[in-house]
């Protein structure tokens, strides 16, 4: 929450990046996803949050009382935990603050149920000391159950604390620990081993001019020391970046992560500025991707004209439809004759050239080698009118220069059908796994109630895609997408 200089940041690739969340995602300082009766929340500073139906469109409407700056959440056994600053990091001019826990039954505002207990104060500082107690977020550890918070700003130390899981208080002698510098707006995570400090470094509460960062360190002790991927400790000004500005949005922060799947991970956070939004501060959802056991932020999808390549082997999906020959004349056999006239290139086979010779109705799927062929090309398009998930709408798939869809059949094949109506077995969720790969699933498979989540494009053989139940372990549940 407060301002300094930042280290410069490091521009991504704009064209590989989708839109923010749709609806009317505005916040600062969002706390960690949570998902309540089939609804997602985020809290932000100041005081109440947003609420989504399907993980795309965000609207206000969630409620939480206090005010205050950076609230976190999350669900521990059948209640939900918030905790959030109150005042401190140089708001109202000062630095003394007071970090408060609260419980409730729901987040839904709307429940008979909805009802915070009164805030407890869990930890303070004075404005004196080079502390401040804000921005905290939290770590209930799944090899111990003990439950961690981590909290500070640029103005001092970030420091950890443990709070006890059944009550939210701070547990009876614990003793605060000065972790990191040069950060704040931080959040504690745990995976295979390693815990991760995830910091927001940066200068905040600039619009467009803010520099607000991601950067992580990790220590094979939740109290550290936590080392970057060059050994240097946060404590000392240490971090690996995560997530920098790009495409026309800048100043990432407030980390979270939110697993959805096995090998599928998003992380929350806000930018300070969309610039096509005003400069608004949003709410943003990216895939959360792990590289040699470090987080980075992955890639939104928006679509494209691509070969959809099978991780499996590295077949082409294609349509199951007669390959034709491109009549080329060969340019000499083994070196001999090479030189007689000059190179040229050759043009690739146009939709034109074969599109006559396939069949009228529906087509089936297949995998075989790509050889720049019309039958292997995908137009990847978003729907937004048709909903999503987390980070992204649905897609319709079709054989590209044609309406010819993708769509998912009743017995769990795949087929295309000669023109694309909106229904649901024809629209496609696709998110980025945490290697990289990517997961292709249809919305709905007919004859089979709600939305699908268990079923994706699988490579049951080389050459015979089908629907079968996703699998992070099987590269034959892996795709690629190549331009």
């Amino acid at each position: 929450m407060k301002r300094f200089l930042s280290i410069a940041t490091l521009a991504v690739s704009a064209h590989l990046f989708c839109a923010a969340q749709i609806g009317a995602p505005y916040i600062h300082d969002p706390s960690t996803l949570a998902e309540c009766d089939g609804k997602w929340y985020t809290f932000g500073t100041g005081g109440g949050g947003l609420i989504s139906a399907d993980g795309w469109s965000w609207n206000s409407g969630a409620d939480r009382p206090g005010g205050g700056a950076a609230p976190d959440v999350m669900k521990i056994g059948d209640r939900y935990l918030c905790i959030y600053g109150a005042t401190g990091g140089g708001l109202g001019g000062g630095h003394a603050g007071r970090i408060l826990t609260m419980w409730n039954k729901t987040l839904d505002p709307k429940s008979p149920d909805f009802k915070w207990s009164e805030p407890v104060e869990v930890c303070a500082s004075d404005g004196m000391e080079d502390q401040d107690a804000i921005d905290p977020g939290m770590l209930l550890d799944p090899t111990t159950g003990r439950l961690w918070v981590s909290y500070g700003t640029y103005f001092g130390t970030i420091r950890l604390i443990e709070l006890d899981p059944k009550t939210g208080f701070r547990v009876s002698g614990n003793k605060e620990k000065d972790i990191a510098i040069d950060c704040e707006a931080t959040d504690l995570i745990y995976r295979d081993g390693w815990y991760y400090l995830l910091g927001t470094h940066g200068t905040c509460c600039d619009g467009v001019n803010s520099t607000y960062n991601i950067v992580v360190g990790r220590s094979r002790s939740v109290e550290g020391p936590y080392l970057d991927n060059v050994g240097r400790d946060m404590y000392h000004g240490g971090g690996k970046m995560v997530i920098a500005a790009g495409d026309r949005k800048a100043g990432a922060g407030h980390f979270g992560r939110t697993i959805i799947d096995d090998g599928v991970e998003v992380a929350s956070f806000h930018w300070e500025a969309d610039f096509d939004l005003s400069g608004r501060s949003v709410l943003a959802v990216h895939p959360l991707l792990w590289k040699n056991d470090w987080p980075v932020a992955g890639e939104k999808f928006k679509g494209g004209t691509f070969e959809i390549e099978s991780e499996r082997r590295g077949y082409s999906l294609e349509l199951a439809v007669d390959f034709q020959r491109m009549q080329v004349a060969r340019q000499g056999w083994f070196n001999r004759n090479q030189q007689q006239e000059p190179a040229k290139p050759i043009a690739c086979q146009t939709l034109e050239d074969v599109i006559g010779g396939w069949p009228k109705g529906d087509i089936p799927v297949r995998c075989g080698d790509y050889m720049f062929r019309p039958h292997q090309r995908w137009t990847i398009t978003p729907v937004d009118e048709a909903g999503g998930y987390l980070s992204n709408p649905y897609f319709k798939i079709t054989i590209a220069g044609t309406d010819r869809a993708l769509a998912a059949t009743a017995d769990k094949e795949l087929t295309t059908v000669p023109a694309y109506t909106g229904s649901d077995e024809q629209l496609w969720r696709i998110e980025q796994l945490t290697d990289g790969t990517f997961r292709i699933m249809p919305k709905a498979i007919p004859g089979m109630d709600g939305v699908n989540t268990r079923y994706c494009i699988y490579s049951i053989a080389d050459s015979t895609p089908t629907l079968a139940e996703y699998d992070f372990q099987s590269d034959n549940s892996k795709w690629n997408f190549r331009d």
